[in-house]
């Protein structure tokens, strides 16, 4: 009997359903049914379908570490072995980069130099030329009869030249509300692997008594199934971002990221703010305007809820920016 073959076993002589087991864990139907047939696909990886493994074990009263190994010893060719049980440390944010020195190659500096110095002798010589085939100047002195009868030319008025003109300071478009075209639940693999995604909407309706909420997990990362989760904004077109304004829980405990960019795929979607520790209504600023179709608001980290576990909730999401 397979790895998929043994949990179902357990459940079954457990008696419980694939959805109670679900409901147990946190983890959705589909993947419950999944691993039962022995199909590890939908996971998201192999350190993924090992804490699978373990959790739903645990859950229906089965032993997990014979089935881990069993694991290991069927991947141990595509996926090389890890600890599945391991916390990911806390990770460095750097929000800025030293600009990088350039040095200049030895002798680059020569040939600018060089040519700079030709042009001054060619100058030199053009100019000792010049007044020299031009010859000294010699006076003329005039007939007498024109000294005598001097000729006065008459001048014709000068005209002011118009004074410069300042042009005219460029027009800028003024900072305005945005509201995006849809909300979709997404995940590290995208929106096929979003937390409630029916739910999704709910997110811009701005109705506090009804927030989207995250599924709920056992620890504050996420159990150690996954990345992240949270909502991938649709604005329809390329729009230019300020600010961002979201509301979410009350609870504190939040790690959340503004990310935005043309292309739904998370390895596409560039950070461009950030909050730690976050509850309530939290305003992301990026460092100057941004421009994208989506943007992502990207959780990293859970806030606990009353029940024990972590889940995070939206209920109001507030743009500002130029269309």
């Amino acid at each position: 009997m397979g790895i998929g073959g043994t949990l179902a076993e357990a459940r079954r002589q457990a008696g419980l359903t694939v959805a109670q087991v679900g409901d147990q864990t946190g983890i959705r139907e589909t993947v419950i049914t999944a691993v039962e047939g022995d199909d590890f696909s939908a996971c998201g990886g192999s350190s993924y379908a090992r804490g699978y493994i373990r959790i739903i074990a645990g859950a229906v009263g089965a032993d997990p570490e014979p089935l881990i190994s069993a694991y290991n010893t069927a991947h141990a060719g595509a996926h090389p072995a890890c600890d599945d049980t391991a916390q990911p440390g806390p990770r460095a944010v750097t929000d800025g980069a030293a600009d990088p020195v350039t040095v200049p190659r030895q002798g680059a500096w020569i040939w600018p130099a060089g040519i700079a110095v030709l042009v001054v002798v060619v100058a030199g010589l053009g100019f000792a030329a010049f007044h020299y085939l031009a010859g000294p100047r010699h006076a003329v002195t005039a007939a007498p009869s024109a000294l005598a009868h001097p000729v006065h030319h008459a001048q014709a008025p000068r005209t002011p030249a118009p004074a410069p003109q300042t042009p005219a300071p460029a027009t800028v478009a003024p900072v305005t509300s945005l509201a995006p075209v849809s909300a979709a639940a997404f995940g590290p693999g995208g929106t096929a692997q979003g937390d409630d995604p029916r739910e999704a909407p709910l997110a811009i309706a701005r109705n506090p008594a009804t927030p989207w909420r995250t599924d709920w997990y056992t620890t504050a990362r996420f159990g150690n199934l996954q990345t992240g989760t949270g909502l991938l904004l649709d604005m329809g077109r390329p729009v230019t971002i300020t600010t961002a304004q979201i509301t979410l829980g009350r609870i504190p405990g939040a790690d959340i990221e503004l990310r935005a960019g043309n292309v739904p795929a998370l390895a596409d979607l560039q950070t461009v703010a950030r909050a730690t520790n976050a509850g309530g209504v939290v305003r992301l600023r990026p460092a100057r305007p941004v421009r994208g179709r989506y943007l992502l608001i990207w959780f990293t980290l859970l806030p606990p809820d009353p029940a024990g576990t972590f889940q995070a909730s939206v209920s109001s999401i507030r743009l500002a920016g130029r269309s």
